[in-house]
């Protein structure tokens, strides 16, 4: 069955997301939609990574609960700072932060976090991995926001991944 489906996931969004974007449940369309589930995951299989080494269910469960938290209240932070912006401007900075974390699927995870938390961009990886250089809307405490972001997401990050 792995031979014939070897990304049933896949496949099964490849076959909905079809559907959905044609907007119909025609026969000719459910059986294309079938093809290309089928086929686009046997001819790409050499195109996907391999699958981390996942563990600690229960850190990873915390870390999506910490990370919807920190999406919520820093955009309610970015949001009053720019209203505020006319009395105190924004202390705007790039900020360095060391890395322990070296695996690429930790790494991969890493920067989603930080795309999907308002306030901090992901700038740049250096090329041996043991800094991250990120933009962060509002630092007060440049030393507190490196203990903060390593402590709440890197270090979950090594638990799920190490």
């Amino acid at each position: 069955m792995k031979r014939i489906v070897p990304a049933p996931w896949l496949s099964l969004g490849i076959f909905g997301g079809w559907l959905l974007l044609n907007q119909s449940l025609a026969a000719a369309q459910l059986l294309l939609a079938a093809a290309v589930a089928l086929v686009m995951p046997l001819l790409l299989a050499s195109l996907r990574p391999a699958p981390g080494p996942l563990r600690h269910w229960g850190v990873l469960l915390m870390l999506i609960l910490r990370v919807g938290r920190d999406v919520v209240t820093s955009a309610l932070d970015v949001a009053v700072a720019v209203m505020r912006s006319n009395k105190r401007l924004p202390r705007s900075a790039f900020v360095t932060v060391p890395l322990d974390l070296h695996d690429p699927h930790a790494l991969a995870a890493l920067a989603i976090i930080t795309a999907v938390v308002p306030g901090t961009v992901w700038s740049e990886l250096a090329p041996d991995h043991s800094a991250l250089l990120l933009h962060v809307f509002d630092v007060p405490d440049e030393a507190a926001f490196i203990a903060h972001f390593k402590h709440t997401y890197e270090r979950p990050l090594q638990e799920i991944f190490g």
